[in-house]
């Protein structure tokens, strides 16, 4: 079977009409009326073309060579090791928030613990490698903070929902035997061709979720960067209390991917000068998601995506709170 392996580059509906908008707004941006956009388009690609190529090239290889089972494996355990597991996993596997929802409901029903999943949840749209690379290109060393604040979150989610699970208080979990057998086989038996093969279809496979909401995020950005005024951002989304409070409120509405929304918080750090901002837009795709909010509701339980507003939201605007402290 291996040795009939092709690479696929087949690519979605969405992705296939987000090239054709990106590139033609490209193209359209060289007329001398929109040099302002042309150059800001330019400005943009070379600050994250590296980290978009490098992020896809490490996710395939996870992908490819991860076996699936080894996360059902811990994220089931009953323990807190779990919610520490779950935090790496999230960093781990690289998928954009909304196609991590569908991983996040899988390993629930095969057992995976609610509190782990959570965490996962969490730690993955803000915690995954390519963000982290796409972050690091945009923030510099900065990133750092963003990463780490968003595990601690993800952490302290984590053993809140325990507690809440000791009390009753959320939804049990779904009593199933996990499949401990698995095999590195991959990694054991490297073959160079089929391994090329697979990580290029891994990398294939996550830019037919990821690459799209990146481009949206991207033309957002760039438009914002050319036309918007600062003095906008700095009365409406300022580093004030009421302004994160206006910046959770404004990316609740939007609802862009993770992937997608790490420009436009760049574009709003260049506009508003502190780190608090940008962090509580980039979470609030997170806690505040009515798509992943609607979808544990539906399949784990009410309890459990009331109790996920409720917990992060006050941890997100202490963080954002601080941040523009700094």
């Amino acid at each position: 079977m291996h040795s009939h392996a092709k690479i696929s580059f087949g690519i979605n509906n969405k992705l296939k009409v987000m090239l054709f908008v990106f590139f033609g707004i490209f193209a359209v941006s060289f007329l001398p009326t929109l040099k302002v956009l042309n150059q800001s388009f330019l400005d943009y690609i070379k600050l994250i073309w590296w980290a978009i190529l490098l992020g896809f090239i490490l996710g395939g290889i996870i992908d490819y060579f991860v076996p699936e089972e080894f996360i059902h494996k811990y994220l089931g355990r009953k323990k807190k090791s779990s919610i520490f597991f779950a935090v790496i996993a999230g960093f781990l596997l690289s998928a954009c928030s909304h196609g991590i929802l569908a991983l996040a409901i899988q390993l629930y029903k095969k057992g995976a613990s609610v509190p782990s999943v959570i965490t996962f949840l969490l730690a993955s749209p803000w915690a995954n490698l390519p963000v982290t690379i796409l972050l690091f290109s945009f923030f510099g060393i900065k990133a750092l903070l963003f990463v780490l604040a968003a595990m601690l979150i993800a952490l302290i989610t984590g053993f809140v929902f325990m507690g809440l699970d000791s009390l009753g208080w959320i939804e049990k979990s779904v009593k199933t035997k996990i499949n401990i057998n698995y095999s590195w086989d991959k990694v054991k038996n490297f073959n160079s061709k089929q391994s090329f093969i697979g990580v290029v279809n891994g990398a294939v496979h996550l830019a037919n979720m990821v690459l799209w909401w990146i481009l949206l995020g991207f033309l957002l950005a760039v438009i914002i960067r050319a036309y918007v005024p600062g003095h906008l951002y700095l009365q409406y989304l300022g580093p004030t209390f009421s302004g994160l409070l206006l910046t959770l409120v404004f990316a609740t509405i939007i609802e862009v991917c993770s992937e997608g929304s790490a420009p436009i918080a760049f574009e709003i750090f260049n506009k508003v000068g502190t780190l608090g901002n940008p962090f509580v837009f980039l979470m609030a795709g997170v806690i505040t998601d009515y798509t992943e909010i609607g979808l544990i509701w539906t399949n784990i339980g009410k309890k459990t995506a009331i109790w996920l507003p409720i917990i992060t939201v006050p941890q997100v605007m202490l963080v954002g709170y601080l941040f523009n402290l700094l």
